[in-house]
């Protein structure tokens, strides 16, 4: 049995999609938990084990691509939930709460293999001429601030060859669900990065692991250490917004880093199946034959960051926020993170991650 569609309500965001008043949730790890709660604020959360404790004609929230539990009933509407793309100061696998979360009836915007409410909503909105200045005004920000999703790393960069075509490979980790069903080519980050070298044989390559992965807070994926054959420079702890700017081009498998870098006006080249994918915008190793429509880079970011996903405010209350109040707040928080140290609880905290990370 189909459920309808929850009903559409642009006040927010642009296309926020409201909860029932109550909801099941299943596959949270305690951690998250509370973090679930203050996104759903007025709708009621029970966490469950067992599909029997979630009754037919009812809402199950699942985290990701998470399996639901066996024997649910076939008529309960599955929500699923993730990061959202503007999310932190700070990683989430160092339990850094989010500013943004997605909410998807259909799927989830990184599995390519069925599609999303975020390729749905590119795919058919009309984007009016008023949403296309506002994206346009909000991607100027978040580039002049040079604002990512995690807003971490230090220091500036330049390649050393001056005049060189340079082409930032950025990691992944391997194990991740945007890999498993956003990749059906390449799959691994030396293999993308064997391939990159292959067809850019005189290129300045630059391989950038990711920060989960620096951090010891996720395990490297296979053959990482040996980078260096396929790429002139390693680099880490190098803020992603300066890496951007000063590239040619980004090649990805599915990393947001080339959705990042096709707001900044990169030319950006994927060999997996991103969602930014097959628009119009990126060279796609692997075309997605769902996608037929060609979108204008401000469409792009219109759908993905004002009408996609949902933003709370970090003051406390649950309060429903704009993608612009959320700016404001990223770089108020990016600024106080500037000027303390990380305190020692966090670094005890990171200590323990790091242990159960580089198992995973």
């Amino acid at each position: 049995m189909t459920r309808p569609a929850m009903p559409v309500s642009p006040e927010i965001t642009g296309v926020s999609r409201p909860l029932p008043a109550h909801v099941f949730a299943y596959g949270f790890s305690l951690r998250k938990r509370p973090i679930v709660r203050h996104f759903v604020t007025g709708t009621t959360v029970r966490f469950v084990r067992h599909a029997r404790h979630v009754p037919p004609g009812s809402t199950l929230l699942l985290w990701g691509s998470g399996l639901p539990p066996t024997g649910l009933a076939t008529d309960v509407l599955v929500v699923r939930m993730e990061d959202g793309f503007l999310r932190s100061v700070g990683l989430g696998a160092d339990l850094v709460a989010p500013v943004s979360w997605v909410i998807d009836q259909r799927g989830i915007y990184y599995d390519a293999t069925r599609p999303s409410d975020l390729e749905c909503v590119l795919q058919a909105t009309a984007f009016t001429s008023e949403l296309l200045q506002r994206a346009a005004d909000l991607r100027h920000r978040i580039v002049e601030s040079g604002l990512t999703k995690y807003n971490v790393g230090t220091g500036g960069w330049r390649c050393v060859l001056p005049g060189a075509q340079v082409i930032l490979v950025p990691g992944q980790v391997e194990t991740d669900a945007s890999i498993q069903f956003g990749a059906p080519g390449i799959s691994s980050n030396m293999g993308l990065l064997h391939a990159v070298r292959q067809a850019n044989p005189d290129a300045y390559v630059v391989y950038k692991p990711h920060p989960d992965v620096v951090a010891g807070l996720r395990a490297k994926g296979q053959g990482e250490s040996e980078a260096l054959r396929w790429c002139n420079e390693m680099v880490s702890d190098v803020a992603m917004s300066d890496m951007l700017a000063a590239v040619d081009e980004v090649h990805v498998l599915t990393s947001l880093a080339g959705f990042e870098a096709l707001m900044r006006g990169k030319q950006v080249v994927c060999y997996g199946q991103p969602f930014y994918a097959g628009w119009g915008l990126t060279r796609d190793v692997l075309p997605v034959p769902r996608r037929t429509r060609r979108l204008s880079l401000d469409a792009l970011v219109a759908g993905t960051l004002i009408l996609y996903p949902t933003y709370v405010s970090r003051s406390g209350s649950g309060r429903m926020a704009t993608p612009e109040q959320a700016l404001d707040e990223l770089l108020s928080w990016r600024a106080a993170v500037a000027a303390k140290s990380l305190p020692f609880w966090r670094k005890a905290l990171r200590a323990v991650l790091r242990i159960s990370g580089s198992k995973r």
